[in-house]
């Protein structure tokens, strides 16, 4: 568990982290091996941990073994290595893209959203749909956004009842998927009844609230290490499917697809080299991964928002002033917004870990690891180094205040070729979403106590989905 913050301090800084040699290395010299410590603990029960409580797991170790360390799991008797030192990922962020491609090919997503989606396509093929995915998300298109982002948020604070707890994840992402259906089938507002794209949207909601019942962690011990799902999650998935090829084939047969500049449509017209068109299949995985990882992240990271605000009292003040003093259009003049969405991302990033595998020799600071190796690098751990951010454990937006985020300690969105290519729609439904709670609603946590960090499958969570009372609430 995350230590409760204690009080904000007027003198917080970040600083940088003393230099540790990292990079790959010229040569496959077995005899130079320098091999990081292993987590002593049987394999079992470290895949276990790992899986299930990865966040007091990492902690635990980095504590008794240091910044870089080796964990076992029993998949294989292959070892993974966990750094957390800004160098070391720096190394990793500008190595060529085939000495360390990424391991999301080998993530738990992967049965989810197949091996031909931007997230889990490596080499070519990634930069490719990169690219053609990457405008959308961007510039002008984040901008035309914004009004519906700021409608749907408000019909969303207008269904919350006041004197009531409720739960502020399920609530955010009732908005950002709104958003990203948006921007994904070019559908303004809540799809009709009926429609194939309804049933995505609703399949979807239903979808991720199982995905928080305490069963769901089984299902995915289940999948580990496999190529494609099974049991109860294929059963989902093949309900899923169902709609996603309906979609497909509905805007396949639509004549103004052409014209069109939502993503389904641009995917539609893609072709490869040779002018080969997209498969369905390949559709498929693409869409899914856009509509999951394109919501459900920024709806977390919102509601980890408002967890932490409500507990500290001066950071949510500030906030409701700058939110009320201008109304809804107001900008953000003295930066808190912008430094409250990057504190909460620093404090508990969504996503809490990355990774390469090095095909060269690499050198991890006093370390040195074969060709071959995972490597992990724990946003959560290098978020929390007391040398980069004094008070780590402390909720304190100031130290955003006139500083911009480093490239290598603030990395909720990744980094290198492989940055997450949604992150400026991420931020900016943030700006509009966070204005818009913090100028029409006044909150109060349920309990006091912080909620507890939830590990769910690449996730962290609030544990009970960040449990607020509305005690005002002012008209949109």
């Amino acid at each position: 568990m995350l230590a409760s913050p204690p009080p904000l301090a007027d003198d917080a800084l970040i600083g940088e982290a003393a230099p540790s040699p990292a990079g790959p290395l010229a040569a496959d010299d077995r005899g130079a091996y320098a091999l990081p410590p292993v987590v002593p603990l049987p394999r079992t029960l470290q895949t276990l941990r790992f899986s299930v409580r990865q966040i007091e797991f990492v902690f635990r170790w980095r504590r008794q073994l240091g910044e870089t360390f080796r964990f076992r799991g029993v998949i294989d008797d292959e070892a993974t290595v966990v750094t957390s030192h800004p160098d070391h990922v720096k190394s990793l962020f500008t190595a060529r893209p085939e000495d360390a491609p990424s391991l999301t090919g080998e993530s738990p997503l992967r049965p989810i959203v197949g091996p031909n989606s931007v997230l889990t396509a490596l080499g070519p093929r990634h930069m490719r749909q990169r690219k053609l995915l990457l405008p959308p998300f961007h510039g002008e298109a984040v901008q035309r956004y914004a009004e519906m982002i700021a409608a749907v948020t408000d019909r969303e604070i207008d269904s919350w009842p006041v004197g009531e707890p409720i739960r502020l994840a399920p609530a955010m992402q009732a908005i950002t998927l709104d958003v990203i259906m948006a921007g994904i089938f070019g559908i303004e507002g809540l799809p009709e009844k009926g429609t194939p794209a309804r049933s995505i949207r609703d399949t979807i909601r239903w979808a991720v609230g199982l995905s928080v019942r305490p069963e769901a962690q089984l299902f995915e011990l289940l999948d580990l290490g496999r190529e494609e799902p099974s049991g109860p999650l294929k059963r989902l998935l093949d309900k899923l499917d169902r709609h996603i090829y309906a979609v497909i084939a509905e805007r396949r047969a639509d004549p103004s697809a052409a014209e069109r500049t939502d993503i389904l449509s641009l995917l539609l017209r893609a072709t490869d080299e040779e002018g080969v068109p997209l498969t369905d299949r390949e559709l498929r995985d693409e869409l899914l991964t856009l509509v999951l990882a394109g919501h459900e992240t920024t709806a977390n990271s919102l509601a980890w928002a408002f967890e932490r605000l409500v507990r500290t009292p001066a950071a949510y003040d500030r906030l409701r002033d700058v939110a009320r003093c201008g109304g809804a259009d107001y900008a953000d003049e003295d930066g808190w917004i912008e430094a409250t969405i990057h504190e909460t991302m620093r404090s508990r990033p969504v996503i809490p870990m990355i990774g390469r595998r090095v095909t060269r020799p690499w050198q991890l600071g006093d370390y040195r690891v074969p060709a071959g190796t995972a490597i992990a690098m724990s946003i959560l751990l290098v978020h929390h180094r007391e040398d980069v951010y004094p008070d780590p454990y402390a909720f304190r937006p100031e130290r955003f205040l006139g500083v911009k985020p480093g490239t290598y300690t603030w990395i909720p969105f990744g980094g290198g070729i492989r940055r997450c290519l949604g992150a400026s729609l991420a931020m900016a439904e943030q700006r509009v979403v966070m204005r818009a709670v913090a100028r029409r609603t006044d909150l109060a946590a349920v309990d006091p106590a912080p909620e507890r960090a939830r590990h769910r499958n690449v996730t962290m969570i609030p544990a009970h989905g960040a449990r607020v009372v509305v005690q005002s609430k002012r008209a949109g």
